[in-house]
């Protein structure tokens, strides 16, 4: 997904130096062969932008430390591990240069090697601008028709759910992102992962999410159809599909701090973009990403997002410590006005 204004901000919590997180996500040991070189690639839902502690190298990118590759990576123990996710990202920027506000990165498939053992690819939403058209839109129109659903009359032209239309085309890139893979790395187990629930089921809390009430179920269809061709070209490759939709039950947007997965409205400089992972978001992702590859069941339990989300306290504790010092405080308060032109 796009992140947008939030890139200068993240740069001023980078300034926490060279602090480094060693992930603490389940630790089930292995069955499986060891995994040698491990390259993560995707847009935001992958980089996870603004859950702490930043990738120092990356700020264009906005990656964070304990986002769920790099949690990953320390589950598998594998020997060699590349992150180039990249907030913003599509699927063209796989084979492409991607220009962000801070550098311009080079194509992700780069880091793709001929003796790569495993490649996971979180990617998507940002293809037609499906996700940022959501958010760009959808909030605006509540206030006329608050019971409604406005943004579903919106995005629906002649008939036509255009958004779903484009999610079909999204479909198509995909599965030719991972041919590329394969062509790159034809020895590596390909795993693509989708998106976690944003929107509950049923239920509203306009104060997090400001949608239309009858909103929330077209957010919610079109999310469904975006996993779905994220499955279905995962599939038409031969590579594996790990369903993050289904377990994240509960912990949407919506759900009570220390449960939701997903940030709300509002950007939290020591908790995760908006409409974005929080570090709980990440640390199920991983949690899930790695059971898929060993072959556990795809379960959530109370005892992990319990972890999870002290986890995440004691994270953001380290954070707001070193953004307190009041040279950071004015270098962040000067970055935020600036963002915000």
């Amino acid at each position: 997904m796009k992140a947008h204004r939030l890139i200068a901000a993240c740069s001023s919590v980078a300034l926490v130096g060279s602090m480094t997180v060693t992930s603490t996500a389940p630790a089930v040991a292995s069955e499986t062969a060891a995994i040698g070189k491990y390259v993560a690639l995707g847009d935001s839902y992958t980089s996870a932008p603004l859950v702490p502690l930043p990738e120092l190298l990356s700020l264009g990118c906005v990656r964070s430390g304990s986002n769920y590759p790099k949690q990953l990576a320390a589950l598998l123990r594998v020997s060699s591990f590349t992150d180039v996710s990249c907030s913003g990202a599509d699927t063209t920027d796989m084979t492409q240069p991607q220009s962000t506000a801070l550098g311009t990165f080079p194509p992700q498939f780069n880091a793709l090697t001929p003796d790569t053992d495993l490649v996971t690819l979180g990617i998507g939403g940002n293809d037609f601008g499906v996700f940022g058209d959501i958010i760009a839109t959808c909030p605006g129109l509540r206030a006329a028709d608050p019971t409604g659903s406005p943004c579903k009359t919106h995005f629906t032209v002649n008939g036509v759910d255009t958004l779903a239309a484009k999610i079909t085309q999204t479909q198509g890139r995909i599965a030719e992102v991972v041919k590329g893979i394969k062509l790159r790395s034809p020895l590596a187990t390909v795993v693509l992962v989708g998106y976690p629930k944003i929107a509950p089921e049923t239920g509203v809390c306009p104060a997090v999410l400001p949608f239309a009430d009858g909103d929330y179920a077209y957010l919610y269809s079109v999310e469904q159809k975006l996993n779905l061709a994220v499955e279905n070209a995962a599939k038409a490759g031969g590579a594996k599909y790990v369903d993050t939709f289904g377990p994240s039950t509960g912990h949407d947007a919506c759900a009570a701090d220390g449960q939701a997965w997903i940030q709300g409205k509002d950007l939290n400089l020591l908790r995760a973009a908006s409409y974005h992972p929080r570090y709980e978001g990440q640390a199920g992702v991983a949690s899930l990403t790695f059971k898929k590859i060993v072959g556990l069941p795809a379960t959530v339990t109370a005892a992990e997002q319990t972890r999870w989300a002290a986890e995440a306290r004691a994270l953001s504790q380290q954070a707001a410590k070193t953004m307190s010092n009041p040279a950071v405080k004015a270098h962040l308060d000067r970055l935020r006005t600036g963002a915000q032109r």
